[in-house]
């Protein structure tokens, strides 16, 4: 065996929100939880991402113990995030305060690795988070939100993971959420990188184009520590590659992951019969789609947008909103189609389609012109940023410097939240105040169904 290579599972979260909209109640991971304790993965992607929202507004599960039962359920494999920067698991900046807080009860409730980025690869905007991480005693991984653009070159991409490098990050992913890393252009981009930096290289790759297994392997050749993966039941399409095919694939070329593929079997077949539970929330997406490499719309939000089309009867419009998010996307200065970013363009190109264009700018989309989430990586569209500017003046420092709030009055608030609605006072638990925090607008209705009424 030449090197051993690391395989984080993503299917709890990545796979779960790429495929199925991120409907995956924990009534049915809680049983085959201990089947991927035993497997021997690097790490499992349990949380983070869609996953909190999509507990409080979609599953009236509360994300925190949703957690701690699937910590507690495999408690030999290290536990994963998506953590978004200073937006955390929410749509917008955060104060540093409400960052620490956040990052302290992750922790403490069973995160040991956090993959922090940052929509606009602006790493001011992750500075805080990596710091927080570190204090804790966890693993913070910095993040290169993948694209391709006139802008974004090697060398920019090398430079930037050795920014993320000197902010102190214990390892570096790169995240291709939309499938769009060629097998040739990852091979470069590691080589180059492995010359100039020491800390571990992750790759995070989507299937959506059908290169994501060319793209693992030649990664692997080029030296990567650790591959994001799915297994099979719950892979391609708009996820990722199969944990058992690149398993087998790496074996054949004498790489060890020190996984038993005859032991994933199980696991296979018990997801693919909740797949097939589940179905009402897969996207429509048949084999490949190489529109990907020109809409660079990633699996997840391709899923979830589809689901929200239906829900307004106006799935046929699809097509022309994934086409006007490129357009959109490109008078952002080609921001990185992520969360948030990818829902605020998302929601502008549909309003774009339905509307004359950019008759009506969101706040988000307004916030997001004018830098209230970071710096944009190319140039503005001028009559964008005029229509913008009507609205609010433009800013160039780092967005969190603007926040001052606190988090003791976001616990007022929850409390007097609690006596309108006539439950017990939710304010004593800080995971409570933190789920009101970040998802207002659906917290009413989860607290009510967990059954916290006197």
């Amino acid at each position: 065996m030449i090197k051993n290579v690391g395989i984080t599972e993503v299917v709890l979260r990545d796979g779960n929100q790429s495929l199925l909209s991120t409907r995956l109640k924990l009534e049915d991971l809680i049983p085959i939880a201990s089947k991927l304790d035993d497997i021997g993965y690097s790490s499992i992607e349990s949380w983070g991402g869609a996953i909190f929202d999509s507990c409080v507004r979609y599953l009236n599960e509360d994300p925190w113990e949703r957690l701690r039962e699937l910590k507690k359920a495999m408690p030999k494999t290290k536990q994963q995030m998506l953590l978004r920067g200073q937006n955390l698991v929410g749509y917008k900046h955060y104060s540093d305060e409400i960052v620490f807080k956040f990052i302290e009860k992750s922790s403490e409730n069973g995160i040991d690795i956090f993959r922090i980025f940052d929509a606009l690869n602006d790493l001011r905007n992750i500075k805080q988070s990596v710091k927080v991480v570190q204090d804790s005693g966890r693993h913070a991984q910095g993040t290169l939100a993948y694209t391709k653009s006139p802008i974004h070159t090697l060398d920019n991409w090398i430079d930037l993971a050795k920014q993320i490098e000197d902010l102190g990050c214990d390892s570096l992913c790169i995240k291709d959420m939309s499938g769009i890393l060629s097998p040739e252009y990852a091979f470069n981009l590691i080589t180059e990188l492995k010359k100039i930096i020491q800390i571990p290289i992750h790759l995070h790759t989507h299937a959506t184009t059908g290169m994501s297994n060319l793209t693992n392997l030649r990664a692997i050749d080029a030296g990567i520590d650790n591959i994001d993966t799915s297994i099979s039941s719950m892979s391609m399409g708009y996820g990722h590659s199969a944990s058992e095919t690149m398993i087998y694939l790496m074996e054949e070329k004498g790489i060890s992951t020190k996984i038993n593929l005859e032991d994933l079997i199980p696991i296979s077949n018990y997801f693919k019969s909740l797949r097939e539970k589940y179905k009402e929330f897969e996207g429509s997406m048949k084999g490949v789609d190489i529109q990907m490499l020109v809409n660079q719309v990633p699996g997840g939000m391709l899923s979830n947008l589809e689901t929200q089309l239906k829900g307004l009867g106006k799935v046929n419009l699809l097509e022309d909103v994934v086409s006007e998010i490129y357009n959109v996307r490109k008078d952002l200065g080609f921001v990185p189609l992520v969360t948030p970013a990818s829902q605020i363009i998302g929601a502008q190109a549909l309003s774009n389609i339905i509307n004359k264009k950019y008759e009506t700018l969101s706040v988000e989309i307004i916030d997001l012109a004018l830098g209230y989430y970071g710096k944009l990586p190319g140039e503005l569209d001028k009559s964008l940023l005029e229509k913008a500017e009507k609205n609010k003046k433009r800013i160039t420092q780092r967005p969190a410097d603007l926040l001052s709030e606190k988090f003791t009055d976001y616990q007022n608030d929850l409390s007097v939240f609690c006596k309108k609605l006539e439950i017990k006072d939710l304010s004593i638990s800080e995971e409570n105040v933190l789920t009101f925090i970040l998802i207002p607008y659906g917290s009413e209705k989860l607290f009510k169904s967990l059954n916290f009424l006197k």
